[in-house]
Order: structure tokens, then C-alpha cells, then sequence
């Protein structure tokens, strides 16, 4: 079951979306590597968060939205927090994530598995991806992921090993 927070959608879209081109500029070959499924719209279904993500890679936006109201998106991931982010920090395999049920794809499979391949190459380490707008705080950052990991078990690193 999902949180219940209350959250401001406008900003945490913009959170959001200036991450996402923070990203796509550090790692451009991503957008590059989707190709033409960089124009495909991607819903995010992070079942235990308390909002919809909606991922516009050629748009280099990714934008909040409350689970009741759903935006329209071609193709769609659903699974939990833990399953995303061990996928994304390379500690789960995508193909066994999709195969034993824990993320699930619908639409257009496709752009999921370009997607999932981009980002793949791409090695994103969240963590040091948070820590780079950080500036100064960046270890003060770096020191919460840490304790954010051994707390809740979720893998937040690339390397899966904080200090």
C-alpha cells in the first residue's frame, strides 16, 4: 500500500525534471541510445510511492501526478521502490525483475526495454547523480543515503555499498 503524503505536485515535478536533465546532460548517450523511443511517453508506477511518475525522455521531463488521475502514457512500468532501484543500480537483473513479476511493463514494450537498456549502459548512480547538485552538502548528502540504505535495505548506490 502506498504512502499517503501529501505532496505539491508542481514542485516535485520540477524537483523531478530538473534532475532528469541534469541527468540527461551528464549522460547523454541515454537519449541517444533510445533513439526514436525517446518520444514515447512512460508512466512510472512506483506501487509504494504515493504518486504516478510520468517519464517524457525527448522532453527530458519527468512529472508527479496523483494515483487517482493518471496521465495518458504509451507504455507503462509497475513494481515496488526496492525492485526499481536495484534494477537501476545494476544489483537485479532487469529480464529477472520482468520474468519473476516484480516490475511489470505494458503498452509499448519496446521503448521499456530501450529504455531499460539506456540506463542500463549508462551505469546512473542515484546517489552520486543527488550528490552533484548537492554542492557543499553533497557529503552531508552522501552521509543520509548511507543511513537511508542500511535502514531500509533499498539500494541506493551503484556499487550497493555506503559509508
Amino acid at each position: 500500500m502506498p504512502l499517503d503524503l501529501p505532496l505539491p505536485l508542481a514542485p516535485a515535478s520540477f524537483a523531478l525534471s530538473q534532475l532528469m536533465r541534469r541527468i540527461a546532460a551528464r549522460h547523454p548517450d541515454i537519449l541517444r541510445r533510445l533513439g526514436s523511443h525517446a518520444a514515447v511517453p512512460v508512466l512510472i508506477d512506483v506501487t509504494d510511492a504515493p504518486v504516478l511518475l510520468l517519464m517524457e525522455p525527448s522532453l527530458r521531463r519527468l512529472t508527479a501526478h496523483r494515483r487517482g488521475h493518471p496521465p495518458a502514457a504509451r507504455a507503462a512500468i509497475r513494481g515496488r521502490l526496492s525492485a526499481f532501484l536495484a534494477m537501476l543500480h545494476g544489483a537485479e537483473d532487469g529480464d529477472a525483475l520482468f520474468f519473476s513479476g516484480e516490475l511489470q511493463i505494458s503498452g509499448d514494450t519496446a521503448a521499456v526495454l530501450a529504455l531499460r537498456n539506456a540506463l542500463d549502459d549508462a551505469e546512473l548512480d542515484l546517489t552520486d547523480e543527488l550528490a552533484a547538485i548537492g554542492g557543499p552538502a553533497s557529503g552531508v548528502l552522501r552521509r543520509v543515503a548511507a543511513l537511508v540504505a542500511r535502514q531500509s535495505g533499498l539500494v541506493l548506490t551503484r556499487n550497493g555499498v555506503m559509508t
